[in-house]
C-alpha cells in the first residue's frame, strides 16, 4: 500500500512530461471513435468538461479540486464559471507549476495550490460547496477514509463529482494487476462498487456513467498522439527522459481495451 509521500514521487517522476503532453491536466482523455479528429490536449479537455459540467457549479461557490494535477482543471473551473478553487496534490512538482500556471492565468486572486493528503484534510467541516476528484481517489490507500474526509468538509447539499478508472471485463487478472501496479492503485473497484463506496460515506448518488470504451478504449489514439509529438518533446526534455517516461508506462497498456473501465459519478451531501 503507497504512502502519500510515495504517491507524491509517482507523480513528481511522471508529471513534467505529462504536463507537457496533456497541457496541464494529467487525466484521460474522450475520443468518440476512431475517426475522431481531436487532438490529444482536445480530448482531454472535453473530459475535464464531461467531468465538471455534473457539479453544476454557481459563480461564487468555493470547490475542492482534490488531486489538482499541474493547475488547469482548477483554472478552467475559475473562468467558467466564477469559482473559487483551492486545489491539493502532494506532488511538489505539480504546486510548483500550478502555481506558475495560475499566475500566469490571472486568476491567482481566486485559485490556490496546497500540499495537502486528502486522507487527512486540514479544512473545518462544511468548508467547501463542491469537491471535485478526477482521477485522484484511485491511489488512495484507504478509499473509504477519503470519502469521509471528503464528506466531512462538504457543507450540507455540497456535490461531489469524480472520475476514476474501473475494473470492467473478465480476462488475464495478469494484466490487470500489472496496470494496477504501474498506476500505483490498492483498489480497482467497479462501477456498482464506486456506488456502495460513495453511499457507505453518506453521499446519495445523483448520476452515474461508465465510458470505458471512449476513454481506456481509445488508448491507441493516445499513442499515435503521442508519437506525433515524439521529437519535441524529447527537443524539450532529452532522450533518457522520453525513455524513462515511455518505460513507466509500459504497463499502463497492458490490459485488453475492455478489461478497465472509466466512471464518472456525481452525488450530493445530504442537506438541502
Amino acid at each position: 500500500m503507497s504512502e502519500p509521500a510515495e504517491i507524491g514521487e509517482h507523480y513528481d517522476k511522471r508529471s513534467p512530461i505529462g504536463d507537457e503532453l496533456r497541457d496541464g491536466q494529467l487525466h484521460m482523455w474522450y475520443w468518440y471513435d476512431r475517426d475522431d479528429d481531436a487532438s490529444l490536449t482536445e480530448a482531454v479537455h472535453r473530459m475535464t468538461r464531461k467531468v465538471t459540467d455534473t457539479l453544476g457549479l454557481r459563480a461564487g461557490e468555493h470547490v475542492l479540486d482534490a488531486g489538482c494535477g499541474p493547475g488547469e482543471t482548477a483554472i478552467h473551473l475559475a473562468n467558467r464559471f466564477g469559482v473559487r478553487v483551492t486545489g491539493i496534490t502532494v506532488s511538489r512538482f505539480e504546486i510548483d507549476r500550478a502555481r506558475k500556471r495560475a499566475r500566469a492565468a490571472g486568476v491567482g486572486d481566486v485559485v490556490s495550490y496546497e500540499y495537502g493528503d486528502f486522507m487527512g484534510l486540514s479544512y473545518p467541516d462544511g468548508t467547501f460547496d463542491a469537491v471535485l476528484a478526477l482521477e485522484s481517489l484511485q491511489n488512495a490507500p484507504d478509499i473509504d477514509q477519503v470519502f469521509a474526509e471528503l464528506y466531512r468538509v462538504l457543507r450540507p447539499g455540497g456535490r461531489i463529482t469524480f472520475s476514476d478508472f474501473s475494473l470492467a471485463g473478465q480476462g488475464d487478472p495478469k494484466r490487470v494487476a500489472t496496470f494496477m501496479d504501474t498506476l500505483k492503485l490498492p483498489r480497482l473497484p467497479t462501477l456498482p462498487q464506486w456506488l456502495d463506496l460513495a453511499r457507505a460515506a453518506g453521499f446519495e448518488v445523483e448520476e452515474h456513467t461508465e465510458c470505458g470504451p471512449r476513454v481506456f478504449g481509445r488508448k491507441a489514439k493516445y499513442l499515435e498522439a503521442a508519437m506525433r509529438v515524439q521529437n519535441d518533446v524529447t527537443a524539450k526534455f532529452g532522450t533518457e527522459a522520453v525513455a524513462e517516461f515511455a518505460r513507466l508506462h509500459h504497463g499502463f497498456f497492458v490490459p485488453r481495451k475492455d478489461q478497465i473501465g472509466y466512471v464518472i459519478v456525481a452525488a450530493r451531501k445530504p442537506g438541502r
